[in-house]
């Protein structure tokens, strides 16, 4: 297990639809261990294989307020979102030292394969339901400051271009 580096914006493989995952495999375990490793040492609340340069549709999340509760998936799709939105500040490793306020679905119903490769049916809320859905955009090459306004999000890249200069 080891920490990976999180691929700076405006790598092309952000804006990149990840490949689905065939099987969980030893490799893929190791790999969401990779993940977890480095979701932990940010510290952030999910992770997204693309962030890390690695083009598969796997994603950790853990919102859990004592950690230690990270759950993996592979190919997840939101199969019910509530209609109750729920605003969060949002920021990513990819763009370090910018956020947003970003509202999204309160309650999501997510399929994905699990760790022991078995189809996996959970209900998300509150934070989780944030983070799940942050890091299936990113499965999907969407940022999350393409739910902002043009001027919105402008005004973040510019924020953020100041900030690695």
């Amino acid at each position: 297990m080891s920490v990976r580096r999180c691929i700076p914006w405006p790598d092309q493989r952000l804006r990149s639809v990840a490949a689905p995952v065939e099987a969980i495999t030893d490799e893929i375990r190791a790999l969401c261990d990779d993940m977890i490793d480095t979701m932990e040492a940010m510290p952030g609340l999910g992770l997204a294989a693309p962030q890390i340069g690695v083009m598969l549709r796997l994603a950790v999340v853990d919102a859990s307020e004592t950690r230690g509760q990270a759950v993996r998936m592979a190919n997840p799709e939101v199969l019910h979102a509530s209609v109750t939105l729920r605003a969060h500040d949002e920021a990513s490793p990819n763009l370090p030292g910018v956020s947003a306020r970003i509202k999204r679905p309160r309650a999501v119903t997510v399929r994905f394969l699990n760790a022991d490769g078995v189809l996996e049916e959970r209900d998300f809320v509150g934070l989780w339901a944030t983070s799940v859905q942050h890091q299936i955009d990113h499965l999907n090459g969407r940022m999350y400051f393409d739910h902002l306004g043009r001027t919105k999000r402008d005004m973040l890249l510019r924020r953020a271009r100041k900030i690695s200069a």
